[in-house]
């Protein structure tokens, strides 16, 4: 192989890299054991190849190109030219994103045609799994920023998305006058019946807002407490499992007046990112006062003094809209300009 002064290597990736010093400046070394072969020290491998001595050592240590000779003495790494070729064929993997455990393989056991194409096929697969994941990391980017744009209330509030269980609980469904006093007496209803089976589940009560518009009065309303196990039936309180289902999230502190312009903030997340409403609105109590809680045996963890320690969730079911556009940031703001 000839080697010319000055000369570029051109990695696999397809990036030139000019070594820093003349062929004739580096340090080529013969060995009796090598019969003679050229030997490179790493240092000067590594400028041949554009590869650091860190990885060089690295890919020496997992077993991928250890160094065709090392110096008992010096302790110091020497590398062939015959060796050239291997890393290519490593980098042009690494390239491909692979890792390193499936390289070690395609590197010692030669392949058919037919399989580096399954592997590459699989691969391509893989990368375009992460691509979509990335646009749609994006398009929750492009869309935080819409709603900061247009300074809403929405962006001053962190929404998850996240798929929540079904859970057996004891339900007690009813319209009431009003939210406040109503509740609450629904709610000490059902523990009254869970201490009195002990069945009570340390998890969180809640309650599912079945009317389809927004209402001040008259409120079809279901609260819900979590069960460990089946309990005799006592109308009206049933037993069900409440479906679980996709769910973008709201977590707040305070007292349940700010619950109306939580709502209304999830709402305008849900439409500024592609989503449809899926079902009835869920506020869920992770901490909450009771007056009764020892005596209705609640877990302790979950009970408030205060209304400014309460920490409530706001759930709503979605689904995604094949139809909806996210706007783009940048592009409004280029045309602005």
């Amino acid at each position: 192989m000839a080697l010319q002064q000055n000369s570029a290597f051109r990695s696999a990736s397809g990036s030139q890299c000019t070594s820093g010093a003349p062929i004739g400046a580096l340090d080529l070394t013969t060995t009796h054991a090598n019969l003679g072969a050229i030997m490179f020290r790493i240092g000067d491998f590594s400028k041949l190849t554009c590869v650091s001595i860190k990885m060089l050592r690295h890919y020496a240590e997992r077993g991928l190109l250890p160094p065709a000779s090392v110096d008992r003495a010096s302790g110091y790494r020497y590398y062939t030219a015959d060796q050239l070729p291997r890393l290519n064929r490593l980098l042009a993997l690494r390239d491909l994103g692979f890792s390193l455990d499936q390289i070690g393989g395609l590197l010692d056991q030669p392949l058919s045609s037919a399989e580096l194409r399954g592997m590459l096929k699989l691969r391509r697969a893989e990368i375009l799994s992460q691509v979509r994941l990335e646009q749609q990391r994006l398009a929750r980017v492009e869309a935080r920023l819409y709603l900061l744009d247009q300074d809403t209330t929405a962006a001053r509030y962190d929404v998850v998305v996240r798929t929540v269980a079904p859970q057996l609980m004891a339900t007690l469904r009813q319209t009431v006058p009003s939210l406040g006093e109503p509740i609450a007496e629904l709610f000490d209803t059902l523990e009254a019946y869970a201490a009195r089976h002990r069945v009570r589940a340390p998890s969180s009560p809640l309650t599912i807002f079945h009317d389809s518009a927004y209402r001040e009065t008259d409120l079809d309303v279901e609260v819900a407490i979590p069960l460990l196990d089946e309990a005799p039936p006592c109308p009206p309180v049933i037993l069900r499992n409440v479906p679980g289902d996709t769910m973008a999230c709201i977590v707040y502190t305070g007292s349940y007046e700010r619950t109306a312009d939580v709502l209304q903030a999830l709402l305008v997340w849900v439409a500024a990112h592609g989503y449809a409403i899926n079902g009835a609105l869920r506020e869920v109590y992770l901490r909450f006062g009771a007056d009764n809680g020892e005596q209705l045996g609640l877990p302790s963890a979950f009970l408030a003094d205060d209304p400014p320690l309460y920490v409530t969730e706001v759930q709503l079911p979605v689904q995604r809209r094949e139809d909806h556009a996210l706007p783009t940031v940048g592009a409004e703001r280029a045309t602005s300009v």
